[in-house]
């Protein structure tokens, strides 16, 4: 556990001692477990994995770049947890996944799915843009039965492509359109690897509280994200970087995998969580946490 870390637990334990319902989201790329990894292969560090989840309890969990196999470890090493995902080639067992886990006892699931990120996003496998590879999210909306509030919470898992530039700025505008009609009534909770830095289109378009819907459209109107991470930090700060390359101590480069929030939802704390052991890190991502608690809902500015 880290040192910032450490100051933020101080800052909030007080709060968390008294209040109940606080809900704690980890989002953890854990690369996907057939690489070429050598002495950082996934049998060698899966154990890493789910010590590391657990250390930190999350009640909502997104992972990508994961596997059927890595799911299933996931699913025995943490039985608390329920679990859902499906390839993104086949809407099955093919392909990576944007796998999340929700705590089991805590929440009642009331409707889950997929969709693709490419212009026909209810298309199984379906590829747009110049995105490289397929890409997806899965979503999950629950009730919490620990809430003060009646109201569900959709919790939305992505990842963006890692080449294409015009892919990932249509991605976060599909997404945040998506979850404005799957999100309708709910608080909204996102995590994924947007592989986009925060001076990036994408971040623009998922974070950009100027944006309309389009002209003529009868959608609903883009949900307001918040970036919690910048909430808890409001400047950008040297010392950010999200991907490790499984090296221990690695603090420059970009903060590219992100917590987002919508709707009646504070921000308590916010983390990248550096967990290293014998110079290495469990992911060649960093996993990134928030702590968050429902509110009575804000009015948005009108737009």
């Amino acid at each position: 556990m880290n040192r910032i870390w450490c100051l933020l637990l101080l800052i909030v334990s007080p709060m968390m001692s008294v209040v109940a319902d606080d809900l704690r989201v980890m989002s953890f790329n854990l690369r996907y477990g057939t690489a070429r990894d050598g002495g950082n292969h996934w049998d060698k560090r899966k154990e890493f994995v789910a010590e590391t989840i657990g250390v930190f309890s999350p009640d909502l969990l997104g992972t990508q770049e994961t596997l059927g196999f890595q799911k299933d470890y996931l699913n025995e090493k943490l039985p608390a947890y329920t679990s859902l995902g499906v390839g993104r080639d086949d809407g099955g067992d093919t392909g990576e996944m944007t796998a999340l886990f929700y705590k089991t006892e805590r929440f009642e699931k009331l409707d889950e799915g997929h969709f693709w990120l490419s212009e026909t996003p209810d298309v199984t496998g379906s590829i747009s843009w110049d995105s490289s590879l397929t890409r997806m999210a899965s979503w999950v909306r629950l009730k919490d039965r620990r809430g003060q509030f009646d109201r569900p919470i959709l919790f939305i898992n992505t990842h963006f492509d890692h080449k294409g530039k015009e892919a990932r700025e249509e991605s976060a505008k599909l997404i945040r359109q998506t979850a404005s009609v799957l999100g309708k009534g709910c608080d909204i909770i996102l995590t994924g690897d947007f592989n986009a830095a925060v001076d990036s289109l994408p971040y623009q378009r998922l974070f950009d509280k100027s944006q309309r819907r389009p002209p003529g459209s009868d959608s609903p109107r883009p949900r307001l994200f918040t970036d919690t991470y910048r909430q808890v930090a409001p400047k950008d700060q040297p010392g950010e970087a999200t991907f490790s390359g499984f090296r221990a101590g690695v603090v420059d480069g970009s903060r590219i995998d992100w917590i987002a929030v919508a709707g009646g939802i504070d921000v308590l704390a916010a983390n990248i969580d550096r967990t290293s052991r014998d110079g290495r890190t469990p992911s060649d991502h960093y996993p990134v946490t928030a702590i968050l608690r429902q509110t009575p809902v804000k009015p948005e500015s009108p737009q």
